[in-house]
């Protein structure tokens, strides 16, 4: 249960016996917070080791705080954001500081109304800026006690705060139980500073021990039990209270080792055996009603004919408190009673719960009290727990929702409707992140003879997980198959999936176009859908067009789908969904200004909508779009964000964007180190578009630095198996193998490599593709032709944005000038490349181009290199941020930081570059 509290208790509370080191690093952490920093600390630690005791401590240590708690109860994780409820309540009044999708995502996640929570992820931020208000006056501590306990969308918005926080004056400590066996998953929150607390030191441990026992005691025995305890200071307590004089004293019969937990359970278990059957009963209601309200109780009581009376031999027992909160006196006392009680009595527990539960008030705990308490199937049960669902969708709580719905379908009695329920849990079970349960769930969807709809429902199903957890070969095929099933029943939906097949062909590489694409395309044209969305099927039509005829019957088709993307009024759920899809469509197209209007539109509206899991896609997108741009910096900011994003989010980091920027860069042993985790990863996942995308970007590099032989090379390995030729990577992979080919003489391969290219340049008519063409071309040409396609590529390049490949044609025919004796000539252009590519970073092509003047007896005078300072990645973003006129809030949401984090962080700023305002940062920092 929640309290809050500011009195931090006496000025110098005692340490806890035992626990010297423990508590002097807990002193330390407040006093850091006190100093104007954050920390974040999970003790870890087996039940009863005394996680709670040094939770206690910081408390009372906490002179001057405000101090929030929060307490994961067992059988409160299946509601939605029950924990940032605890957290958050006493805080709504700092609610209004926050940016107004924060604001309206914690009010939606704690029941305040508002708009539905759009993602977890604004959820988190909001927490996070909420801790940071609430902090503004004095340090805050907040105490997290069994944390494994918390609903899952509390930990995961518990979890993104603590590895933010930074400058808040915020301490975050979790109290967590170690898991039971080395297989099992570690509880959560992961991830952050751990404190691991064992057991009490030997004479520590037989001192608690003394002090349970009384008369004579045997010196061998307690070492016996000090060791068989490990030193559990719970278990030192309890145990003595279930042995005999007689082995305390003689020291016989001792029982074997057994784990700590089963023997502190054993303890409690005798103890609640001792205890009158109505209070037991009472106790039990008491331990299946996680909010510990105890007009609640005692309205369950009165209808199970439990007298208030029935408490007092608990209370008396030391095993429960009552006052404004119903407490056990410790979490094992809870588990015992609920657990060693027969399912009869646990139903019937739940079922006064659920008649002692206001419906109005709070309808989704009556109704998960109600789903406990069924002795079998009953549809009105099941109904009210879909309605749960409904509510725990809009507060954002997509793992609560699908609990709800789980149990909905274990609790309907119409196989039919059963199976109907079984089958949209499982899809919300895998929104939430949970494909096993999901698999669960779809194998009761099939239980029982199912019609061919239904079949194909499940199969879909089967299908997405397949592609979220292992995008090989494996998820084309299934969700193809899923598809053709549909197509009979929901046209749209079946076309949708045929649109779901080739992107997960993309992931799966060139192996899955022959078995995947050509298969949905062909499907996708005799499907009808007369009430699909527009421009998914547009841009469905046109894919299908080029998988099936080629890139230039496609043109059109791929315009009016760009078209209809571009669209204002395009409905944001469906622009969510196929944005990516769409500017991959714009850069087959050679459509750089399509490209960067949609990857900016995709990007705003992943920020909008906090979609976390979308985010690091579509900064990659933009990533690429300021790459071409030879934006490199802010090509790199992008990329550092992603890792941001992804370290926030707990969730593993997409490689290929810093590895774009690495290969433009000419970092050799970055780029090389990148790519060989690329390549794992894509081992690991399945996905077959890893390679292909470390090897274009060994070829950029090798390029840079005039290793031809291994850029051909690498090239090669990077399209050398797609049949049909993909856009994109693949394409570019082209451009870099004519390029490497033409240097090492290789001109055969180089001209199929061209003709290749030149069936998806010429078709669209832009000037990129006009330009990379062009000079692709002059590479394998010769006298007059060679410098007319030269003269052609910069033009066409120049009038576009794409500074980067500008420059490598002012290089290339720079260096065919300086081959054909045009020195002057080939000094003008080469200085110019030489200045583009120094300016923009890329520092490969730039020692390429040195190397090619001093040929020409140019004189280079390398420019010395800027003086460094100590700002961090994260530091240079800020600056970056300040630069583009956004406020400290507006960076802290870009960054996933607190606004008095930014504020801190510009304190180092101005310090480290020797200024005062804002207004100073007018150019980057080197």
């Amino acid at each position: 249960m929640h309290s809050f509290d500011s009195s931090g208790g006496p000025l110098s509370p005692s340490r806890v016996p035992g626990r010297q080191p423990e508590c002097e690093q807990l002193d330390q952490l407040l006093q850091t917070v006190r100093g104007g920093q954050s920390r974040t600390l999970v003790l870890r630690g087996e039940p009863g080791v005394g996680k709670t005791r040094l939770l206690e401590y910081l408390a009372d240590s906490a002179r001057g705080f405000r101090i929030a708690r929060v307490t994961g109860v067992q059988s409160e994780m299946e509601l939605a954001f029950a924990g940032v409820h605890q957290l958050c309540a006493p805080m709504m009044g700092e609610l209004a500081a926050l940016p107004a999708p924060q604001r309206a995502a914690v009010s939606a996640a704690v029941g305040l109304g508002g708009e539905p929570a759009p993602d977890g992820f604004l959820v988190a931020l909001g927490v996070l800026g909420l801790l940071a208000e609430a902090a503004r006056k004095r340090p805050l501590l907040c105490l997290v006690d069994d944390a494994q306990w918390l609903d899952r969308a509390s930990v995961q918005a518990l979890s993104f705060t603590a590895r933010r926080l930074v400058a808040e004056s915020v301490a975050l400590v979790f109290a967590v139980r170690a898991p039971e066996s080395a297989d099992a998953d570690p509880a959560e929150p992961a991830g952050l500073p751990e404190l691991l607390i064992e057991g009490l030191p030997d004479e520590d441990a037989r001192a608690l021990l003394r002090t349970t026992i009384q008369g004579p005691w045997d010196e061998h025995v307690l070492g016996r039990i000090v060791a068989e305890t490990r030193g559990n200071p719970l278990a030192l307590l309890e145990l003595p209270k279930i042995s005999s004089p007689v082995e305390l004293a003689g020291g016989f019969g001792l029982p074997i080792t057994r784990q700590i937990d089963t023997r502190i359970r054993t303890a409690y278990l005798r103890r609640i055996a001792e205890l009158p059957a109505d209070t037991q009963q009472l106790l039990l209601v008491a331990a299946a009603e996680p909010t510990g309200e105890p007009a609640l109780l005692w309205s369950a009581a009165e209808y199970l004919g439990v007298h208030v009376a029935a408490a007092e031999p608990a209370v008396t027992a030391g095993l429960v408190t009552i006052g404004r909160r119903v407490g056990f006196a410790h979490p094992i006392v809870r588990s015992a009673v609920y657990w060693a009680a027969g399912p009869d009595d646990r139903r019937g527990a739940h079922r006064a719960l659920a008649a002692a539960t206001d419906p109005a008030a709070d309808p989704d705990r009556r109704a998960w009290h109600a789903a406990h308490g069924a002795s079998g199937p009953d549809e009105s049960i099941a109904a009210e727990l879909e309605r749960s669902a409904a509510r725990a969708r809009i507060r954002g709580g997509v793992a609560a929702a699908a609990a709800f719905l789980a149990r909905a379908a274990e609790l309907t009695p119409d196989p039919g409707r059963r199976r109907e329920r079984a089958l949209i849990a499982a899809r919300v079970t895998h929104e939430a992140g949970n494909p096993d349960t999901a698999l669960k769930l779809v194998s009761l969807a099939e239980a029982g003879p199912i019609d061919d709809r239904l079949r194909a429902e499940t199969e879909l199903v089967r299908a997405r997980i397949a592609f979220t957890t292992h995008r090989g070969m494996a998820a084309p095929l299934l969700l193809l198959e899923a598809a053709r099933r549909l197509a009979a029943h929901d046209g749209a939906r079946a076309r949708e999936a045929y649109l779901e097949v080739i992107e997960a062909s993309m992931f799966a590489g060139p192996r899955a176009y022959r078995r995947g694409q050509q298969d949905a395309a062909r499907a996708a044209r005799d499907t009808l859908a007369p009430a699909e969305p527009r421009a998914a099927g547009l841009l469905l039509d046109a894919l299908s067009t080029r998988i099936l005829e080629g890139h230039t019957a496609a043109v059109p088709d791929l315009r009016a789908a760009l078209r209809a993307m571009r669209e204002p009024d395009l409905p944001p759920n469906e622009a969510l969904r196929w944005l990516w899809l769409t500017c991959v469509t714009a850069i087959g197209l050679w459509d750089h200004d399509a490209l960067s209007e949609l990857s900016i539109r995709n990007l705003d509206l992943v920020r909008v909508t906090g979609r976390a899991s979308a985010l690091p896609i579509a900064l990659m997108l933009r990533c690429i779009v300021h790459v071409l741009d030879g934006e490199l910096p802010e090509a790199e900011s992008s990329a550092t964000e992603i890792l941001t994003v992804s370290e926030a989010v707990g969730a593993a980091a997409p490689l290929h964007a810093a590895l774009f920027v690495a290969a433009w860069r000419g970092r050799e042993a970055e780029c090389l180190d990148l790519s060989r985790r690329v390549d794992e990863g894509a081992v690991d996942r399945g996905e077959g578009i890893g390679p292909v995308v470390a090897g274009w970007a060994r070829a950029v590099l090798y390029n840079s630095l005039g290793r031809y032989d291994e850029a051909a090379e690498a090239a090669r390995s990077a399209n050398e198996e797609y049949v049909q030729l993909d856009v994109g990577i693949p394409t570019w992979a082209l451009v870099e193998f004519i390029e490497a080919a033409s240097h090492i003489e290789a001109t055969d391969r180089a001209f199929d490599a061209l003709v290749r290219l030149t069936e998806v340049t010429r078709p669209t008519g832009t000037d990129w593709a006009a330009g990379i063409e062009a000079r692709s071309h002059a590479l394998l040409s010769d006298g007059s032709e060679a410098e007319d396609l030269y003269l052609e590529a910069i033009s066409r390049l120049g009038r576009t944005s794409l500074r980067g490949e500008l420059a490598r044609a002012h290089l290339l025919y720079g260096e065919w000038l300086r081959r054909a004796r045009k020195v002057p000539q080939a000094r003008e252009h080469l200085r110019t490349a030489y200045e583009l590519f120094t300016s923009m970073g890329m520092h490969g092509f730039a020692h390429r181009t040195a190397g090619e003047l001093t040929a020409t007896g140019e004189r280079i005078r390398v420019a010395a290199a800027p003086a460094g300072n100590d700002l961090t990645a994260q530091e240079t973003q800020v600056v970056r941020l300040v630069r583009d006129g956004l406020t400290d809030r507006e960076i802290g949401a870009r960054l996933l930081l607190s606004p008095r984090t930014v504020e801190w962080q510009l304190r180092r700023i101005f310090a480290e570059l020797g200024i005062r305002t804002r207004g100073q940062l007018r150019s980057p920092p080197e």
